[in-house]
């Protein structure tokens, strides 16, 4: 029978238990199982996990979710040992991120979830990369928490977070995170005051510097009247503008932010800022950035393409093995000092040279062992950095 929602369990959603317990496998890994248990099989296997193509045969992925597939497994309490990446690594379709070896019958249940954390976070963060890639040096916040299940909103935003975003809208997230939450104001606040300045004032007046006063101009009037009209009555409290005008309204955004941006600065506003929200995605911020100075992208990040994730043995017992289509054996990804091209190899083959000239070195790591997290991970913020890092060797 199905499981009704209730009082004391409201929400659609599994409880860590029920992961950790392998109640969100695909039954037929439940049905291998129980084959392989009757059958007195236990193979040691190594199993790995690479992308054969990436979302809208985009060029470059972030891989991400690595530190929650690693608290799983060690929640387990099973001997597997994992290489992988880190957090933040810049891939291809192709690459072998994540390499787990151990015991099939302790985690054969366990790939349903393993890669669906790895395959929604990296496709989150991605698109908050080439979001990150297409602004340049504009702000990027991540605003998309209203389009998913709020129970994940946390994963979201971390997501969006280490891909790159330099802030986020969801106070809970914020908080993980160690940001204060980032947002302006809805078009809720200015309909229920009625007016856009009164709503700007009221916004400075109870806020105060806990927050930038950015106010939202395009809910009654033209951008550009509303702009000068805030700017005139807040004066040096009002530190931006946002527009989210409606595609029924918009004809160009691009059009609009330069009137606004000229009339501001045409009556001496000019260290008012321009801020975006509303539809955005890497092809249309690169049009926008003339005139703007941070977006808040939301549907394109929350509900971003997974990175369509497999996980296949390749070894069995120490002997190679694969199916069909994929390479046998266990791999080390090997990434050019130099140019950043990465390859695949065995994992006992010495790194290549490049087609470039320059060395290659392993970037898997062991980050666990005997069902023990090996390494120390990183806070989001570093991660972030690296992903920035590798942005920078990368074309949009």
């Amino acid at each position: 029978m199905a499981r009704k929602a209730s009082p004391d369990r409201p929400f659609f959603v599994a409880s860590p238990e029920e992961i950790i317990a392998g109640r969100t496998t695909d039954v037929y890994f439940e049905r291998t199982l129980r084959v392989l248990g009757a059958e007195g099989i236990d193979r040691k296997v190594v199993a790995e996990v690479r992308a054969k193509a990436l979302p809208r045969r985009i060029p470059w992925a972030v891989f991400a979710g690595l530190e929650e597939a690693l608290r799983l497994l060690e929640r387990l309490r099973i001997d597997v040992g994992v290489r992988a990446v880190d957090e933040g690594t810049v891939f291809g379709a192709g690459d072998v991120v994540f390499s787990i070896a151990g015991r099939y019958n302790l985690f054969g249940a366990y790939e349903t979830p393993l890669l669906g954390l790895l395959c929604q976070a990296s496709g989150i963060a991605t698109a908050a990369a080439r979001c990150r890639k297409a602004a340049g040096n504009r702000a990027i916040l991540s605003f998309g928490a209203r389009r998913m299940h709020p129970a994940i909103a946390p994963m979201i935003d971390r997501s969006a977070y280490i891909g790159g975003a330099d802030g986020v809208s969801a106070v809970a997230s914020a908080k993980r995170l160690g940001l204060e939450p980032s947002g302006t104001m809805p078009h809720a606040l200015v309909l229920c005051v009625g007016d856009t300045v009164e709503a700007t004032r009221a916004f400075r007046r109870i806020i105060g510097r806990k927050a930038p006063c950015v106010s939202l101009i395009d809910t009654f009037n033209d951008e550009k009247v509303e702009a000068l009209r805030v700017a005139r009555a807040l004066g040096s409290g009002l530190a931006a503008v946002r527009l989210d005008t409606p595609a029924s309204r918009r004809g160009s955004m691009a059009d609009i932010l330069r009137e606004v941006r000229w009339e501001l600065d045409l009556n001496g506003f000019r260290r008012v800022k321009l801020f975006v929200s509303g539809g955005l995605d890497e092809e249309k911020i690169p049009g926008l950035n003339p005139w703007a100075d941070g977006y808040g992208v939301g549907t394109r990040i929350a509900s971003a393409p997974v990175v369509d994730f497999a996980l296949d043995i390749v070894e069995i017992d120490d002997r190679p093995v694969a199916k069909r289509g994929k390479e046998a054996g266990e791999k080390k990804l090997c990434r050019c000092r130099r140019c950043g091209a990465r390859v695949n190899v065995p994992v006992r083959a010495r790194p290549p040279r490049c087609a470039c000239g320059g060395a290659t070195a392993d970037i898997h790591r062991t980050f666990m062992r005997g069902g023990r997290i090996a390494l120390k991970l990183p806070a989001p913020r570093e991660i972030r950095a690296r992903t920035l890092a590798g942005l920078r060797r990368v074309a949009l």
